[in-house]
């Protein structure tokens, strides 16, 4: 396989803007066909076995370019001998979850995630309900690129439908099964106008819990706007206005969740990770004593963890390496500071409304309100510094620059954290520290910068 063929997958599937490259008509028509031949060719994408056409499950959100990428890309996975089923609007895990489920041969998500309507995407999840693997990613890119054979021409057929979130949703339940809730504890849920609009509400509801909902009348064009996990001020809001325990906010997809306390006080996912790893510490389930988190998860959430005796490993930025750090190492949960939290008991991918039950679960089982539990994490002060540089060289190879980063790397000495990369897409050096003083990691950090900007700017 060249490396020199387009690139589709991004960090999170593929995204653009719908109707545009890579998401024209003709690609995506393209790309459902590329799936299904890489589909029998490489064991890794976890095909069911089952004789007979490979079977394809699809869901999507909210978006109004949905439908069409939809019909596209089952056209041209159907051209290549595929059966192809639509779920119709669904959370992203649910889709992960059904595929494994129900034993389909790879499930397809048509979201953009957080991003605006315009926007719209492509996730592909194997049989195993697991993110396709960049190796995998590459080996559709080769067969989207190679000119040798073309994808089923004429107008998509109508796709077949079914009904399969109530498994999903069941699947969920079981979370807090035995479990008794707070009586009375009252939600504020924002389903940002998209893929939780259908199925949170009536989840919630079903457990006994009062529930007040926002961002959850879409229109095909107000996904995100203004709600959702990326703008949880109205549901702030709305948790102080009608009092409720506890808000969550969901993004665009589903996948993640990001929490609201009593207060109105907003709870990322580094805390989410600290309350409920020590929960499955207590309860005997965290898998080898260790949590997976990102680089830009704060120094905070491992101090606190090692205070518990969890190790905290490390991994870059993105779900899908989250989800292979945690299969390499056989662990429980993971998660990012964004809100996208897996715990492996349950599926190998983020889920907003598995993440919230868990939540619930750690309240109820703890006596502790929310705003208590998120003061289990002290966030560090943390600073970021970009210097744009001429070339992107190795910067061991400058001593002036390595000296400077040793010097501040001695004087955090484990009680802070430095972080310098690159960025994937810009001519930049990025320059990250946290440490317990916001003045000195600030004046730490310039040293770097300067540094940098006398050799490299």
């Amino acid at each position: 396989m060249s490396s020199s063929n387009p690139r589709l997958f991004g960090t999170d599937g593929i995204r653009g803007i719908a109707g545009r490259h890579p998401l024209d008509r003709t690609t995506v028509r393209r790309l459902g066909a590329a799936l299904v031949r890489a589909l029998p060719e490489d064991p890794v994408t976890g095909r069911s076995g089952q004789p007979g056409a490979p079977r394809l499950l699809v869901g999507r959100d909210t978006r109004e370019s949905g439908p069409w990428i939809e019909a596209e890309l089952a056209h041209g996975a159907s051209g290549e001998g595929a059966s192809v089923t639509s779920v119709g609007v669904v959370p992203t895990p649910a889709v992960a979850y059904l595929t494994r489920s129900q034993r389909y041969d790879a499930g397809v998500v048509i979201s953009a995630s957080h991003n605006p309507f315009e926007d719209n995407g492509i996730k592909v999840f194997s049989g195993r309900g697991e993110k396709f693997t960049e190796r995998v990613e590459r080996e559709v890119e080769a067969i989207v690129a190679d000119q040798t054979w073309q994808a089923r021409d004429g107008e998509p057929a109508h796709l077949p439908h079914t009904d399969l979130v109530g498994a999903y949703l069941d699947h969920l339940r079981a979370i807090v099964a035995g479990v008794a809730l707070p009586a009375g504890f009252s939600l504020a849920l924002d389903c940002a106008n998209g893929a939780t609009a259908p199925v949170a509400p009536g989840l919630f509801t079903s457990l006994g819990l009062p529930v007040t909902v926002i961002g959850d009348q879409p229109d095909g064009r107000n996904i995100n706007l203004h709600c959702g996990s990326t703008h949880p001020e109205r549901l702030a809001r709305t948790v102080i206005d009608r009092g409720c325990r506890l808000g969550v906010a969901f993004d665009g997809d589903g996948d993640r969740a990001i929490f609201v306390d009593e207060r109105g006080r907003l709870v990322d996912g580094d805390a989410v990770l600290l309350m409920c790893g020590v929960q499955l510490q207590r309860e005997g389930r965290l898998k080898r004593g260790a949590i997976v988190a990102t680089v830009m998860s704060n120094i905070g959430l491992e101090l606190a963890l090692r205070g518990r005796g969890i190790e905290l490993v490390r991994c870059a930025v993105g779900d899908k390496h989250v989800m292979e750090e945690m299969l390499a190492r056989d662990l429980s949960l993971g998660g990012e500071q964004s809100g996208h939290v897996i715990f492996s008991d349950y599926l190998f991918t983020g889920d907003g409304l598995c993440t919230a039950l868990n939540v619930l679960r750690t309240i109820a089982l703890t006596g502790r309100t929310l705003a208590d539990l998120a003061s289990d994490l002290i966030a560090y002060p943390q600073v970021l510094l970009n210097v744009r540089v001429r070339d992107r060289v190795d910067l061991t190879t400058v001593p002036a620059i390595a000296e400077a980063i040793g010097r501040v790397e001695s004087r955090l000495a484990g009680q802070g954290r430095l972080l310098v990369r690159y960025s994937g897409t810009e001519p930049l050096l990025r320059v990250m520290l946290e440490g317990r003083s916001d003045a000195d990691i600030r004046r730490w950090g310039q040293e770097i910068v300067d540094a940098v900007e006398q050799h490299l700017g």
